[in-house]
């Protein structure tokens, strides 16, 4: 098995595509948690207000963006609906504001008071309160509101715990299509007719050889994985320690091995079965894709909402919240044993496989 192992990895360190998907990866990952790296207690109010992002779904902490609450999330919404309200139904503005403050103190939500002005007033509006509600999920904060934010959250996790999450989010969905791509390599040596004809006769058991052609698989992505994680990992403790934000490298690789190793493994088991289902590992690519895009769809929650909550057996593992914001899907932590279970059952069923196969 270790000979096994030894020839794999050398075969990927030669491997061009290795190092080019290294690079890509890199420059990728830094477009997306370079901002993330730019979080600091504010300083001013002026520093503050100068700070905006292009596209107001992408504001966060950095920003000076805050969770708002939903009396909150209503009072802008109406703020940004009143005007057009007003000139539709030819209001003034406070029996504009009145009319609508009736309507919550009677408990209604945005949507029912837009199906309310419409029964009664038949007034329609492009966007509503309902959408105005939807993107007012953050609030621009004030200095000292901000900074407490920072603060607060600190307090509760350091930031390598925070930036290990969204590591793990970008790493984990980069390093799922690179190692659909990667790992076709695995066995497209050993699946030519002539080598595996002479793979059977070999004295060399099928546990020993499936057992190897996985570790080489995995411990290649493992490379990537942990040269991904030592550079990403350090920035975030010399970042951190400069900002005066608690650090802890063994927190961050802690949460990126967690979140991402899993499904490496898991992505090299299923190259495994279909390399000797098909006698080809190039049909589990397509396949691969299509895992990928089923782990990334979102969902309808228990009170309606859409969004991410995962998928069972799910390749990887997403955070699409706000920095600060880290809450893993329900039964992440389950979803991943399950796939070291899944990945063991696999391997087992290859080698069993490959010795059928041998007889």
């Amino acid at each position: 098995m270790k000979a096994i192992i030894k020839r794999e990895l050398k075969n990927y360190v030669k491997n061009p595509i290795l190092w080019l998907g290294l690079l890509f990866v890199i420059f990728w990952l830094f477009q997306f948690l370079s901002p993330y790296l730019t979080i600091h207690y504010f300083r001013s109010e002026e520093e503050l207000e100068a700070l905006e992002p292009e596209n107001i779904a992408d504001a966060d902490i950095m920003e000076g963006y805050l969770p708002a609450t939903e009396e909150e999330r209503m009072e802008i919404a109406i703020a940004k609906e009143l005007p057009n309200i007003m000139e539709v139904l030819g209001m003034s503005e406070e029996e504009a504001r009145a009319l609508l403050n009736e309507m919550r103190q009677k408990g209604m939500g945005p949507n029912e008071m837009m199906d309310e002005l419409y029964g009664k007033y038949g007034y329609y509006s492009s966007y509503g309160l309902d959408y105005w509600y939807q993107v007012s999920e953050l609030r621009k904060g004030s200095l000292a509101e901000a900074n407490a934010y920072i603060e607060e959250n600190l307090s509760d996790h350091s930031f390598s715990y925070y930036l290990g999450r969204k590591f793990a989010d970008f790493g984990g969905l980069f390093l799922g299509f690179f190692a659909t791509i990667l790992l076709a390599f695995l066995f497209i040596r050993d699946m030519k007719r002539d080598t595996y004809e002479l793979l059977h006769t070999k004295p060399v058991s099928a546990f020993a050889y499936i057992g190897g052609k996985v570790a080489g698989g995995f411990l290649a992505m493992g490379m990537v994985w942990g040269i991904l994680t030592l550079l990403f990992g350090g920035w975030c403790q010399i970042y951190g320690r400069q900002q005066g934000f608690p650090v802890n490298f063994l927190e961050f690789a802690g949460i990126a091995a967690l979140y991402i190793l899993p499904n490496m493994l898991m992505i090299v088991c299923v190259y495994t079965l279909a390399a000797l289902a098909f006698r080809n590992p190039l049909p589990a690519m397509p396949f691969l894709f299509l895992y990928i895009v089923y782990s990334n769809l979102g969902g309808r929650g228990p009170d309606g909402t859409y969004g991410y909550y995962g998928r069972p057996l799910a390749i990887m593992v997403r955070f699409p919240g706000t920095f600060f914001d880290t809450t893993p899907p329900p039964l992440a932590l389950l979803n991943q044993t399950f796939l070291i279970l899944a990945s063991g059952i696999i391997i087992v069923a290859a080698a069993a496989l490959w010795k059928r196969r041998r007889i």
